[in-house]
């Protein structure tokens, strides 16, 4: 009995943590408090020593400036584990940061997954979660916890379709009675699009710039579909003639043709899914719109985008890149109730 009772004190005291582990940030929720941590998911190795110098805010300042030992990395690819041991020692760091040095419990942790996840990657993660420190970790799908962190009511007979746009994939799946009824991942969302932009301004105006300053583009000025009033903005790199440093002037309907094909791979993904959605279901997703959650779902007039190719209404959800973050925490206080989308404990 003595065993039982240690055993409920310690599930008791268990600290409890949501983590959305994506390709370019990971979001760490805990139950009361909120969203805790908000960092990018990058490694700063030490080649020589072979010794993790900074992980976060701190590693992400070193991409492309750093020299030759040492690496600034990100160690998960298209929302799985590409580097097991870097993934391992950064969720070891940001579980200790989430809970502060004080805390004596191992905690139980939820992650989060892309739809297409195997089972092979999903044994990685769980793994990676146990060995960084965690007590117990569940791994659900990322559109179930989307859904639930946009509030969407997602244990009624009635289908939602959600759209969960990140930095290495995009998640789009048709939930009903609380589980998937029809999905796809594919890995084309963020930092294709930065890339892309980042090729349009080599082969247009020969300038090389990287993928951070692709981004702060896309943020500054992107959209979806051309704008009568265009956004300008001015891009630093180097000339890839002279290799000296130059700027030009760029602006948002020259971005929208520059990232045209990916946002073309990302409408087909979510026709793909309609079309695999059973007609009742269909006739729900007509009246309920789809809802968009992610970082990458806020690019300008990607709604109305995807309005126009499907004919289904699109709107952006309430706090869209924090939905599968609060979905952890939320599933992490019933969990019983979301036991059918939990998909392994370990």
């Amino acid at each position: 009995m003595g065993e039982y009772n240690a055993f409920y004190y310690m599930s008791w005291f268990s600290p409890k943590l949501g983590i959305d582990l994506g390709t370019t940030t990971v979001l760490v929720f805990v139950p009361k408090k909120g969203i805790v941590l908000n960092e990018p998911s990058v490694v700063a190795v030490s080649q020589r020593e072979n010794k993790i110098l900074a992980v976060g805010n701190d590693a992400k300042e070193m991409i492309g400036r750093t020299p030759e030992e040492i690496i600034a990395y990100q160690p998960m690819k298209d929302g799985v584990i590409a580097d097991y041991r870097v993934t391992e020692a950064m969720l070891r760091y940001y579980i200790k940061k989430a809970l502060g040095r004080w805390n004596l419990f191992r905690p139980e942790v939820m992650i989060s997954v892309p739809a297409g996840v195997t089972s092979t990657e999903r044994r990685a993660v769980v793994e990676a979660a146990t060995k960084a420190g965690a007590r117990d970790a569940y791994v659900v799908k990322e559109p179930i916890l989307a859904a639930i962190g946009a509030g969407i009511p997602i244990h009624e007979a009635r289908g939602h379709m959600v759209v969960d746009i990140g930095g290495g994939t995009t998640d789009v799946a048709v939930i009903s009675l609380g589980g998937i009824v029809a999905s796809t991942s594919i890995k084309c969302a963020g930092n294709a699009m930065d890339h892309a932009i980042a090729d349009y301004i080599k082969k247009t105006a020969n300038l090389g710039i990287g993928d951070k300053m692709a981004e702060v583009v896309k943020i500054q000025i992107g959209s979806a579909v051309p704008m009568d009033e265009e956004l300008t903005m001015t891009v630093k790199g180097r000339d890839h003639l002279t290799g000296l440093p130059r700027s030009i002037e760029i602006g948002t309907n020259e971005i929208v043709r520059a990232i045209s094909k990916e946002l073309r791979v990302m409408v087909g993904s979510i026709k793909d899914v309609l079309q695999e959605t059973p007609p009742e279901l269909s006739s729900d997703i007509i009246d309920n719109g789809i809802i968009m959650t992610g970082g990458s779902s806020q690019l300008r007039n990607l709604p109305e985008l995807i309005f126009r190719r499907t004919g289904v209404k699109a709107r952006l959800a309430k706090d869209a890149p924090y939905c599968v973050a609060k979905g952890t925490g939320e599933a992490l206080k019933h969990l019983d109730t979301y036991k059918k989308a939990i998909i392994s404990k370990r």
